[in-house]
């Protein structure tokens, strides 16, 4: 489809919406709202899911948990250690070191979020170690298709739990060399989305059909001597259930919340600085206070910048790896991990709603400010959605998602003020469009676009006014019935006014059966527009008149009074009552030449001051009389009548009357 195509479906789409009833333009917008929104949740997913993740999460930053994490001990690879017990990778015999220092300290379980794929000397008695200092190592799995690489031996997969259809599926893998089969594995492989962040990690993946648990999996079923690692999943239940839950064998009552895809989020409650991080050489050299150690979980894992494990967190662009691992493990022990819930749909589809009411009322109870409210509820709608969010994070550790309501909100406030402000310069447009069939397009505009008062707003202006009144019409709807003489006034009125306009006059009013037209300003262009109108209302209209009255009628005739001079123009009466006038003597000199033209039976005549204007070009005196209601006698001129024959009727005498209005 064409822009010009896109644009006219867009206006038709416009002025539908705008044809109906408000409320239910309204409410067809806020539908029209939450199917873009469906629309641009589906188009742009990723984009979107990214969006909500990052902003999601600044809850967790902007008030983070401060108490010092003392079940979880970070042992730290750090550059420090490096520098003192040399490059990675160290000598199994220093692993084995560290190992039996850890134990003397006081360490229940030792997690190693570290592989050791190489077969090397020193393998037997490290294997030895963690078995007796009941630890547990990692293992790597490639989850992207093409990483097929197969490097040591994957051991320690779950029980109770089929591959079919659960838990993600591995290509490849990087595990320990065969040394070290009989020691308790765990799978340290996150789940990275587009940034480069890891928010959630696989509770188990799956490689030729058996599932392997994640560390910090691995580190609740080590601790509890059980062999079996037997495991079940199970759908969740209840309103703010998770979509799946793991149960251990092991731990009656114990649940971890996964995902529709198997997956545990990472919990960002607690800052940076509540994970206690100890130095490997500190530990090993037994540099470590006595009692710091003792009774906790042990995380050995890489803080070393040059060793390649960072990832960015809600807190920092760079933090180590093994901080992810610490962050699992207390939130399991804690029973904290965030979830999102079986009805967060329901819940984003209830707010939406709840959105959608709010904008309706707003609507209905306000119609001054409109449009800056809705600015505004563009802006307020997306931090309700993102606050509620925040408060169920933080509360409950339910991560129920907030853009798909932040962008409904957005969107149909938006399109709201769209239509508001459509609606209204559709209907100020038909005001202006209804004030101009009763009043000059000029004053409609002026009268539409300002505030009604009481006081008079009239300016003095030079204008050229014409008076047209059908004679006998009183008598003639008299006898006839009032549709009929409707018609006949409205044929009168539609001809008059187009011929008006069309020598760029104005017609000002109608009144009873005739009208007043104005043509601004006082000189010879203004007064000969006048008379050519004149002219031609007599040919156009005159001959469609009804030609035979009834019996003891005279028949209808068109006068026109034409006269030139100041008027007063403007609005007069109270604020909610106005009235547009015209007034002066040059109105009444207007009118009252109009009724002379009876008397003298010339259809057209022309008061002095416009034919001084028109330098009496072909026109004809009258005399002098004195119109109705004024004291001066004014002087009367008449074109030239046309005869049927197409000749100029001869002169009529100059007649003067001083008092009345007959000679």
């Amino acid at each position: 489809m064409t822009s010009s195509g896109q644009k006219q479906t867009a206006r038709n789409a416009l002025s539908f919406v705008l044809s109906i009833a408000p409320l239910q333009a309204r409410m067809l917008v806020l539908v029209v709202a939450g199917l873009v929104t469906m629309l641009l949740t589906l188009l742009a997913s990723d984009t979107l899911d990214l969006l909500e993740e990052q902003a999601g999460a600044f809850a967790w930053r902007l008030n983070p948990e401060t108490t010092l994490e003392e079940r979880v001990s970070i042992v730290a690879i750090d550059e420090k250690s490096l520098a003192e017990l040399g490059s990675w990778p160290w000598p199994r015999e220093t692993l084995t070191t560290l190992s039996d220092a850890l134990a003397d300290a006081g360490v229940q379980l030792q997690l190693y979020d570290i592989v050791l794929p190489e077969a090397r000397p020193g393998d037997e008695q490290l294997a030895a170690a963690l078995e007796s200092n009941r630890g547990v190592l990692s293992q790597a799995f490639a989850l992207q298709a093409g990483q097929a690489v197969q490097t040591g031996q994957i051991t320690h997969p779950l029980s109770g739990i089929a591959c079919n259809s659960e838990g993600a599926a591995a290509t490849g893998f990087i595990a320990n060399n065969a040394n070290f089969t009989s020691v308790a594995k765990g799978h340290i492989t996150p789940v990275v989305d587009s940034d480069g962040a890891v928010r959630k990690v696989p509770a188990f993946i799956c490689h030729n059909g058996q599932p392997y648990p994640a560390l910090a999996l691995s580190a609740f079923l080590q601790a509890t001597g059980d062999t079996s690692w037997a495991t079940t999943v199970v759908s969740g239940e209840g309103v703010f259930a998770p979509a799946q839950q793991l149960q251990f064998d092991s731990y009656p009552g114990m649940t971890l919340p996964l995902d529709e895809a198997g997956n545990i989020r990472v919990s960002f409650r607690s800052a940076p600085e509540t994970f206690i991080a100890y130095s490997a050489v500190d530990v090993i050299n037994g540099e470590i206070g006595p009692q710091l150690l003792e009774n906790t979980w042990a995380l050995v894992g890489y803080t070393a910048f040059g060793l390649d494990d960072i990832v960015p967190t809600p807190f920092s662009g760079a933090a180590p790896g093994v901080e992810i691992q610490a962050r699992l493990l207390a939130g399991m022990l804690d029973g904290s991990l965030p979830y999102t819930p079986r009805s967060a749909t329901a819940i984003q589809l209830l707010l939406s709603l709840v959105f959608a009411g709010a904008l309706l009322l707003l609507l209905s109870a306000r119609e001054r400010f409109i449009g800056p409210t809705l600015l505004l509820f563009t802006l307020v709608l997306p931090a309700i959605s993102l606050f509620l969010h925040a408060r169920l994070l933080l509360g409950s550790n339910l991560w129920f998602g907030w853009l798909a309501p932040a962008i409904y909100g957005v969107l149909a406030a938006s399109l709201l003020m769209l239509y508001e402000y459509s609606r209204v310069r559709m209907e100020r447009g038909r005001v202006l469009s209804n004030l101009s069939s009763y009043l000059p397009s000029n004053v409609a505009q002026e009268i539409a676009y300002s505030l009604p008062n009481s006081s008079i707003n009239a300016r003095r202006v030079n204008a050229t006014i014409l008076s047209a009144d059908l004679r006998n019409f009183s008598a003639y709807g008299e006898a006839r019935l009032p549709e009929e003489a409707a018609a006949l006034l409205h044929f009168f009125f539609v001809k008059a006014a187009a011929i008006i306009e069309a020598n760029q006059g104005q017609v000002h009013e109608f009144k009873g059966d005739g009208l007043l037209a104005v043509w601004h300003g006082q000189n010879s262009e203004a007064a000969t527009h006048a008379l050519n109108a004149a002219s031609q209302m007599q040919r156009a209209i005159q001959e469609q008149l009804p030609q035979h009255p009834p019996a003891g009628l005279e028949p209808l005739a068109l006068g026109i009074g034409i006269e030139t001079g100041s008027v007063l123009i403007g609005s007069i009466g109270p604020a909610n009552r106005r009235t547009h006038t015209l007034l002066g003597e040059t109105v009444t000199v207007a009118m009252g030449i109009q009724e002379m033209t009876a008397e003298l039976a010339y259809p057209v005549l022309v008061g002095e001051n416009a034919a001084k204007q028109m330098d009496y070009a072909g026109l004809q005196s009258q005399g002098s009389y004195l119109l109705k209601g004024l004291r001066r006698p004014h002087t009367l001129f008449a074109p030239p009548i046309q005869t049927s024959s197409g000749n100029t009727k001869a002169d009529i005498p100059t007649l003067k009357v001083h008092q009345g209005g007959r000679a």
